[in-house]
């Protein structure tokens, strides 16, 4: 049976997200392992994709699996930057340097 999208796993999810520190970041598929979800890295960035309805979470802290920040929103670099994470370049952050280690 597919589990549907409901409160509980969103704020679980953002629960996770809040937990990430400044200057770190997590992967999508990191946080969907940490909620015991370990496919359901797309299922994240859905519920990422709409945090603002919930509250404020730091969402510019969660990347893809390669550090790729997300693209067209250019105000996540500038957050991260803010907070001092590493970038290999333009649009990766350097994630052997500051990924969360949960």
């Amino acid at each position: 049976m597919k589990k549907i999208l409901d409160e509980r796993l969103i704020y679980e999810i953002l629960s996770v997200v809040e937990e990430i520190p400044l200057g770190k970041v997590a992967t999508y598929g990191q946080i969907a392992r940490l909620i015991g979800r370990e496919k359901n890295a797309r299922l994240v960035g859905r519920v990422l994709g709409m945090a603002e309805y919930y509250g404020s979470y730091p969402c510019h802290r969660v990347v893809n699996h390669a550090g790729r920040l997300v693209p067209g929103w250019h105000e996540q670099g500038l957050l991260l930057l803010e907070e001092g994470a590493v970038f290999k370049d333009d649009w990766h952050v350097d994630l052997k340097a500051c990924q969360w280690d949960e």
